[in-house]
């Protein structure tokens, strides 16, 4: 949020009583000014709703000893703190749609629920969160809600939405640098708005508007990937598990695409130049038909597993098959070669704190799941096998191509066992174990 304002009027709050308390503002504070009566004047305000506090009107008759003209002073003050309120009004109201179009989807879901994740919306949006944490909830919208289109337009506002940050310990925004995030496929290509007061805002906003109505090309890319890729990069990054980074270059992410890619073990100058291909294949297409994008971006990750595998193995081969370690479990399907990983479905009872009678679906691959919570949604989880046969698996073309039909197929199936069984099969591991933790135990988190 542009709370710049605030710096600039620090030292005129403290000459006025009332408006002291600015000489420390943050989110938090303010934010619960905002909801709470202004007790040291005489105010009046109107609640349009239980979620959205708007004032209406406010008068101010503060006693000014000090001033040999009060009424000039009062006038004053007055004008100065209601455009100061109606600048946080609107800067504010652009951070509550979001939660006021979660709110409205309480006929999706269980009762309460839909009340329950536009509650948790602010939270994701302040300073102090994780820059991942609104892209999980954003996941837990859709996997708690459904995939209607109403539910999948709510998550989209959230993902979009400015996140705030403290104008007193940063100058820039803050973006996530999980590539796996959001793991909703409808949710991915979305680049949030920042605040207009940090440089190149402009650009970034009119991305972000841009990319709720046709998202981004993200195959393997973080969001922070995708902005940088798109002209705006004046921001630091952050992973999931709080790691702190620089934001790609503007327009190239050799700094900093697929740098969530995890390939652990090889050529790291091969891989950063394979994936720096990637994303400029995207940029170079970014005004060409939009068709074209997705099938550029695919051939050229293709090429990073391929480049990246040669350098590991030490071999010449420039084709996409024989990458699989010896150790790694194959497909019984002719031509599918998963690379690093086995691609199966668990459904497991009591994962990472859950009750022991709920079940939800994980991938087994530790490569595959690092870092991805469980889901009662399998299409998430589906989603993130996909995405990691690209970005960590080395997988060839066919598995890929594989993973994403049974994903169209299984995606909106049945929320038991019947689905992972399917899944399994369908990728050529018909019988692999859903249950490899022997769920429930306690402690059991599920993934790595």
């Amino acid at each position: 949020m542009m709370f710049s304002f605030f710096t600039s009027i620090q030292q005129q709050a403290l000459s006025f009583p009332a408006l002291s308390f600015f000489s420390s503002v943050n989110f938090l504070s303010f934010s619960f000014f905002r909801q709470t009566v202004f007790s040291t004047t005489t105010a009046s305000r109107s609640f349009a709703s239980p979620a959205t506090t708007q004032f209406r009107s406010l008068t101010i008759t503060p006693s000014l000893p000090y001033d040999s003209n009060p009424s000039t002073a009062t006038m004053s003050k007055t004008f100065f703190l209601s455009a100061l309120l109606a600048l946080a009004e609107a800067r504010f109201g652009q951070e509550q749609a979001a939660a006021n179009a979660i709110q409205s989807l309480s006929n999706f879901g269980n009762p309460g629920e839909a009340a329950t994740l536009a509650g948790a919306t602010p939270g994701v949006l302040l300073a102090g969160s994780n820059a991942c944490a609104k892209l999980q909830l954003a996941d837990k919208i859709v996997e708690t809600l459904g995939n209607d289109p109403a539910v999948i337009a709510g998550a989209q506002l959230l993902v979009a939405a400015e996140k705030n940050f403290n104008p007193f310990a940063q100058t820039i925004p803050t973006i996530c640098s999980d590539a796996s995030l959001p793991a909703t496929e409808a949710l991915r290509g979305i680049v949030p708005l920042v605040d207009p007061a940090v440089t190149g805002a402009d650009t970034e906003n009119a991305n972000s508007a841009q990319s709720l109505k046709t998202p981004f090309s993200a195959a393997g890319l973080s969001v922070a990937d995708i902005m940088a890729a798109n002209g705006f990069s004046n921001f630091t990054t952050q992973a999931a598990d709080g790691t702190a980074g620089a934001a790609p270059a503007s327009g190239n992410a050799n700094t900093g695409g697929n740098n969530n890619n995890n390939n652990a073990g090889n050529d790291a100058s091969a891989t950063t130049s394979s994936a720096a291909a990637a994303v400029t294949t995207i940029i170079t297409n970014c005004g060409g038909a939009p068709a074209a994008a997705p099938a550029a971006s695919a051939t050229s990750a293709d090429a990073a597993a391929t480049t990246t595998a040669a350098a590991s193995t030490g071999t010449s081969d420039s084709g996409n098959t024989g990458n699989a370690s010896s150790d790694v479990q194959q497909s019984t399907v002719s031509g599918l070669d998963f690379g690093l990983c086995v691609p199966t479905l668990k459904f497991e009872a009591g994962l990472n704190g859950r009750k022991d009678t709920e079940f939800t679906f994980q991938a087994v691959d530790p490569l595959v799941n690092k870092g991805q919570q469980e889901a009662l949604n399998p299409a998430i989880i589906m989603n993130r096998i996909c995405d990691q046969l690209t970005n960590v698996c080395q997988a060839n073309d066919a598995a890929k191509s594989a993973c994403l039909a049974a994903k169209s197929a299984l995606g909106g199936g049945a929320r038991d066992v019947t689905t992972a069984d399917k899944w399994n099969t369908q990728l050529g591991f018909a019988g692999a174990n859903t249950n490899p933790d022997n769920a429930p135990q306690a402690g059991l988190v599920g993934h790595s």
